[in-house]
Order: C-alpha cells, then structure tokens, then sequence
C-alpha cells in the first residue's frame, strides 16, 4: 500500500478515536504504533508481511520514545509543575491576589481587576492555564460573590484570567511546542511576554467597560484598609516578584536557561515555604504527587505525539500536503488565514494540548515553507488554544470554573460572561497577527 494512502488513514483514525473520546495519548500512540507497523509491513507493490514489518515499528516505538524522554529539555516541565504546586501551598500565589484586593479593591470592578492580575501572577509561576483556573477559582469567586459581585462576572473573569497560564511564561504549552518544533524554549518565553500584558491589559479593560455600562454587577466595596495595611500587603507579595524576576529576568538577561530557571524557581520556593513556616511536610510531598501525577499524564501524550510525528514524516503526508497548498494557488496570508480558522474550530471540541500535538506535524512545514518566523508562529498557537479554553462548547476552563464553584454558577451562565471577554481575544489575536514585532522584540533583544 502507498505509504501516503496509509497516513491518510491514520489521520482520519486519530480523529475518529478522538471524536469517541478516547484519551490522546493513546490514541496518538496507538494509531502510530499500528498503522507504522502497516506501513513497514505491506510496502508499494508487495504483500502483507506481518514479521517484516514489527522489528523496524517497534524500533520506531522505542527509539522515539527514550530519545523523547531522556531530553533535557523536558526536564523543565516537571520543574516548573512542582514549583507551582510548592507555590500554592506556600500561599505564595494567594498573596499575590491579597496584595491587589487591599490595593484596589474599593475602584469600581476592583476584586474583578485584582482576580485577574492574580490569574497574570499565578501564570508567572505555574505555566498551567486549567491549574490557574481551579486554584484562582477557589480563591476569588467566593469573594467575589460575598461582596454581591454577580455570578457571571465573577465566574467569567477567573475563567478568562486562568488563559492567561498559556502565555504569560513558564508556558507548559510554549515547552511542548519548543520541543516538537526544535525552537528555543527561552526565546519563546519571551516572546510570549508583550502578548500576555497585552491580553490582560484587554480583559482588565473589558471589566471596566462591563462595569462601567451595569453599575450592579459590581457592587463598591466599602472596607477600607490604612496606609500601614497596604505596605504590609505590597511587601507581601515580594515572593512573587521575586520568581518572575528569576523566570523572566534570568532568561532575558542571559543569567539562566529555561531549564536553570526552572530548577531556581523551584529551590526558591521550596526554602522559602519551609523557612517562612508556610509550607508544611505534607504540604510538600502532596505537591510532589501532584506533580508527579500530571507530569506522568503529560509525558505520556508527548511521547505518543512523537511516535506519530516519525509515522507522519515516514509515510510522507506532510509533503504531499505542502505540495497541495502550493498547487493552490493560494497566498500566504490566506493560508495563514486558514490555519488560524482550524485552529479556533479545533479549539472549539479538542483541549489545547491534544489540538496542537494533532496539528504542528502538518502545519509547522507549511508555516517554515512561507518563511514566517517559528517563534512568532507559536505565539499565534498558542494564543489560539488559549482562546479555545473558553470557548463553547468545550471551554476547560469554563468547566473547571463550574466544578469549583458549584451550583453558584450555571455553565451556561459562565459562557455567557466569557463572550465579552472573546471580543478584545480577538483583537488581541489580530494585533499579534498583523505586527509580529510584539512577539518578537524582546526575544531579540535578549543577550
């Protein structure tokens, strides 16, 4: 059988395993795994033999899969897991929100703003969208809703804000995508620096506007807090600080790599939980589990991903598709276009992590054929998935709002709060489309 005819297949395989919802990584894996076993067995003008073609499949398997996991590189991501879940524990992101509340709590749409420069800070430390999501949610919904905030804007605004995870670095997504691309993973933090204000600058604003138009969704705050109070709140949150400067300051100023960064940020936060009392010995090896437990789940899919990103290149389906884009006469920017539009479909069914390990073997080819620039591009991805996030009729982070919260807020009635929110997502998506320079000046600016 032709080697294309049999990529064919196996694309379609993984969308339908998909649409029936079995789990990614075994569905990437799996269908490798088989349909490469097809493709080494049953050559162009030969018959089905089943024991040629195990050995040089499972030796695709095997190669593939210890390469992948014995990379340096992914052993960031364990890193960066566990300093968020020490973070937490410690409170360290707690204060970061404590400190905006006594700040501007009292300004109209205050706790709504202070939710998601939280959400911006808890990103700065976690690099996990769903994580910020369900551990913001916790924190600022309730008091939200106790000072009469309505539902919606208080559900919306910690949904929308947990996005933030996926660009504001350390970026899980922006590593994953480092990986299987072979860019620089630092240079992609960076690059997703500018982005990320700018998405939080939109969704603050859109707060105000909301606020500004429906008064009673955001009723005044009337605790008042002294001078004194709120030195003491602002001093608090120099834990905080101090780990972006680590991240974003040691990656830009050439004093770590991603991966040192890393491994300091988590020594950080670890002696000062324990120096400062926070952080407990159970606190710390419940952190451990939990970071053992989602890095065991994300290796897995990247190692499935990988498997069927050596099937994609053996069966030679990339090719044939650069060569259909070619033969269409289309140009660059409506293929651009069209890449942007799958994406936001996709995005709209499939979780973030599972819509780009799919797509980058097909779609990285084609961005490289165009010339436009790897990092910009993973940017623009990224920022994608992160609309997809809140976006009906699979938002995760909707639905983790909702599984946090309870019955004090409907799904629906959270999706229709994020609908004001996608509209700057969008105009945020077109600013970054159209002047890639915000993407790309602190990068090249980096020592």
């Amino acid at each position: 059988m032709d080697p294309q005819t049999i990529g064919i297949y196996g694309f379609a395989a993984v969308l339908v395993l998909l649409s029936l919802r079995v789990p990614i990584g075994f569905t990437l894996a799996g269908v490798a795994s088989v349909c490469s076993l097809v493709a080494y067995a049953w050559r162009p003008g030969r018959e089905f033999d089943f024991e040629r073609g195990v050995r040089p499949a499972l030796g695709l398997i095997e190669s593939n899969a210890f390469e992948f996991i014995h990379s340096y590189s992914l052993s960031m991501v364990p890193l960066f897991i566990a300093a968020g879940h020490v973070a937490y524990h410690a409170r360290i992101t707690t204060d970061i929100y404590d400190t905006v509340r006594v700040w501007m709590g009292r300004t109209p749409g205050g706790l709504a703003i202070a939710s998601l420069i939280g959400c911006g800070g808890f990103s700065a430390i976690t690099g996990s969208s769903v994580a910020c999501a369900s551990s913001m949610g916790r924190i600022c919904v309730p008091e939200m809703l106790r000072y009469g905030y309505s539902s919606q804007l208080a559900t919306a605004t910690v949904a929308v804000g947990g996005t933030l995870g996926s660009l504001i670095p350390p970026s899980v997504l922006f590593i994953i995508y480092g990986l299987f691309t072979e860019s620089s993973i630092s240079r992609l933090f960076l690059a997703g620096v500018i982005p990320g204000i700018l998405s939080l600058l939109g969704f603050i604003l859109t707060v105000i506007i909301w606020v500004r138009l429906r008064p009673e969704v955001a009723p005044a705050v009337t605790e008042k807090y002294s001078p004194a109070e709120k030195r003491v709140a602002a001093f608090k949150a120099w834990p905080a600080l101090m780990l972006m400067a680590i991240i974003i300051g040691g990656i830009y100023g050439g004093i770590f790599t991603a991966t040192e960064a890393a491994a300091v940020s988590l020594a950080f936060v670890t002696l000062f939980g324990f120096f400062s009392k926070r952080l407990s010995w159970n606190n710390f090896v419940t952190s451990m589990r939990e970071t053992a437990f989602q890095s065991a789940a994300l290796f897995f899919i990247a190692v499935g991903a990988k498997i069927f990103v050596s099937f994609v290149s053996l069966t030679g389906v990339t090719g044939l598709l650069v060569e259909l884009v070619s033969a269409s006469g289309l140009e660059n920017w409506q293929v651009l276009l069209c890449i942007v539009l799958m994406y936001l479909i996709m995005g709209m069914f499939l979780d973030p992590i599972g819509t780009m390990l799919l797509t980058l073997p097909f779609v990285v080819p084609l961005i490289e054929g165009m010339g436009y620039d790897l990092i910009w591009f993973g940017v623009i991805v990224i920022k994608l998935l992160e609309i997809g996030l809140i976006t009906p009729p699979v938002g995760l982070n909707v639905f983790v709002i909702n599984s946090v919260v309870g019955k004090a807020a409907q799904v629906h009635t959270i999706f229709f709060g994020v609908m004001k929110f996608l509209v700057l997502d969008i105009v945020v998506l077109l600013l970054l489309l159209s002047f890639p320079i915000l993407s790309l000046f602190v990068p090249n600016t980096m020592f």
